[in-house]
């Protein structure tokens, strides 16, 4: 690689800005937490500064993002639920800042990048990536790059069939109520529960709830992508537990209707190789590409 690159992997929550030299390598890194656009973009701005000048910046953000060229909102932040961020311009602004190319994408498309190239989709043609924490988002990574059309994927949009035992609750989305993500979120877990998911015993109802609504939406995605794996991250799947959930129902959903071995194994759908690395990596891979155009 030889120039210095930046990664932005944006999230919600927090900001994780890194620079690297080398394919896979992180030389620095800072975590910045996720409050205003001014405040948020203004501190990774400071960081590349100071540890730069970088050739490129690649950012794997949340959403919705305005990703189609020929917009002229093209680069900014979408209608979303994080207050104060509809409408932020986070390549245009960046940069100007920086005086450098910038690659946006979402988070999940950059995750699932680095996971294809460098960790458990490794060789594979069709890879998807999906992130559930704070909100549920989903990446399409066919022959090494990420999807994008009208405009990117939204797999955390997508409606469901609801549990028998599950009916009475509406769900948090403030668009869709009980889409996928606003069943089986963060925030979701938190409204059925009254506490953090992450507080629930390993034996709690709603472990088998969450893999019961995964396992649908794993099923729609081989019915509709046919990918080779189907790779599970965030903060809700750090409990490993929930995967013989997530297989299991995906497998009952369909029914026998996909004639392959790989559905119900444990090498089809999977945690990250990457682990909580895959959306800077996969930032940086995004500058990468640009420069290599």
């Amino acid at each position: 690689m030889g120039q210095l690159l930046g990664g932005i992997e944006a999230g919600g929550t927090k900001f994780v800005c890194v620079t690297s030299s080398q394919p896979g390598v992180i030389a620095q890194r800072k975590v910045i937490p996720t409050t205003t656009p001014q405040e948020t973009l203004g501190a990774a701005i400071a960081f590349f500064r100071e540890h730069g000048p970088i050739e490129a910046l690649g950012v794997a953000s949340f959403g919705p993002l305005v990703l189609d060229r020929a917009s002229p909102d093209y680069g900014q932040v979408a209608a979303t639920p994080k207050p104060g961020w509809t409408g932020a311009d986070l390549s245009g602004l960046l940069a100007k800042a920086l005086d450098c190319p910038v690659a946006l994408d979402t988070d999940v498309n950059g995750a699932g990048l680095a996971e294809t190239r460098l960790g458990a989709g490794q060789g594979l043609d069709v890879v998807i990536y999906i992130t559930v924490g704070t909100g549920l988002g989903g990446g399409l990574i066919v022959n090494g790059k990420p999807v994008q059309g009208l405009t990117h994927p939204e797999m955390g949009h997508v409606r469901v069939r609801r549990h028998p035992d599950d009916l009475d609750f509406k769900g948090v989305c403030p668009f869709h109520g009980d889409c996928l993500e606003g069943l089986v979120s963060g925030p979701a877990a938190q409204a059925r529960l009254g506490h953090p998911l992450n507080d629930a015993p390993l034996d709690h109802p709603v472990w088998s709830l969450i893999g019961y609504y995964l396992g649908q939406l794993c099923a729609t995605l081989c019915l509709v992508a046919s990918p080779r794996q189907i790779i599970l991250g965030g903060g809700v799947m750090s409990n490993l537990s929930i995967f013989p959930h997530i297989r299991a129902a995906c497998a009952e959903a369909l029914n026998g209707y996909v004639q392959s071995a790989a559905i119900g194994s444990d090498t089809f759908i999977v945690p990250p190789g990457l682990g909580d690395r895959a959306g800077a990596l996969g930032a940086l891979l995004l500058a990468e590409d640009l420069l290599a155009r």
